[in-house]
């Protein structure tokens, strides 16, 4: 499979305004994006909210299909960062996202110094949990309703990899 990561450019924002803004793309998203997602949006994000953490395009076969994200904790969570992505749906059921998850981490442990990579899941996630499995996470815990959205509370899994 030809996945490659790369940072977000510039010609990147009506790639992403069109994956961000299918709702079944979006609705585990964070609501760092918002929806609807904007032209406005994409530019705010490719020029300022993906520079911080580690961001990164998915690309299969040379096409942005999705994107990935680690951002750092702070204080006594200061070595361990928390991972999202999304993949277009069309490229859904391929394994890009497990591919793209595993390169991501391998990348993060060599270079980011930390020890601890966790995922927050919302549980009827199932293809976002698979994964997870998949790329070597494992399940930590449940917890109750805490996630917020769309009107409604979710339960969450937490998934963490550990630098081995």
């Amino acid at each position: 499979m030809a996945i490659t990561l790369r940072e977000f450019r510039e010609g990147d924002a009506e790639r992403l305004v069109e994956i961000a803004n299918n709702p079944v793309v979006s609705q585990y998203m964070v609501d760092r994006f918002p929806s609807p997602f904007t032209r406005d949006d994409a530019d705010w994000w490719i020029r300022t909210g993906s520079r911080s953490g580690v961001t990164r395009v998915i690309e299969f076969g040379g096409v942005f299909v999705g994107s990935i994200r680690a951002e750092p904790g702070s204080g006594e969570k200061l070595n361990q960062y928390e991972v999202g992505y999304f993949i277009s749906e069309p490229y859904w059921g391929n394994g890009i996202a497990t591919e793209a998850l595993t390169l991501f981490t391998d990348e993060l442990f060599k270079t980011a110094g930390i020890e601890r990579l966790q995922a927050w899941v919302y549980i009827e996630n199932d293809a976002s949990i698979r994964v997870l499995q998949k790329a070597g996470f494992t399940r930590e815990s449940e917890s109750g309703s805490v996630l917020y959205k769309n009107g409604r509370l979710f339960e969450e899994y937490i998934y963490p990899c550990l630098r081995s």
